[in-house]
């Protein structure tokens, strides 16, 4: 007795393995890439963000170090979808300002 291997037609092997231009393509896990004036208002806004935090330790009291803290990260994160430039810069420079009086303050404990 012989065994008789069957192999399938053709066109049943291509149809596996064949890819159509119409498929949807895979998704990309990268972020769309920012414009160079976001990227440059992007960096502003974590230094400013960093300033914030190093500036903090000079709180005495802990429990105010930490409301401090949790305010300047709330008001980032409230504001961290917005996309316009001119809305971007206006919060940045509305946030140093504040920054600087709160500054004063604190330097003032």
């Amino acid at each position: 007795m012989v065994l008789v291997r069957t192999i399938p037609p053709y066109s049943a092997i291509t149809l596996r393995s064949r890819s159509y231009a119409t498929s949807t393509p895979p998704k990309s896990r990268l972020r769309p890439t920012l414009s160079l004036d976001h990227f440059l208002q992007r960096a502003r806004v974590l230094a400013l963000y960093r300033t914030v935090l190093r500036g903090t330790r000079n709180i005495g009291d802990a429990a105010t170090r930490n409301e401090t803290r949790s305010f300047a990260r709330a008001e980032f994160e409230r504001h961290r979808g917005v996309a316009d430039i001119n809305h971007i810069r206006y919060l940045l420079s509305t946030g140093k300002t504040e920054w600087e009086s709160m500054e004063r303050y604190i330097g003032g404990m």
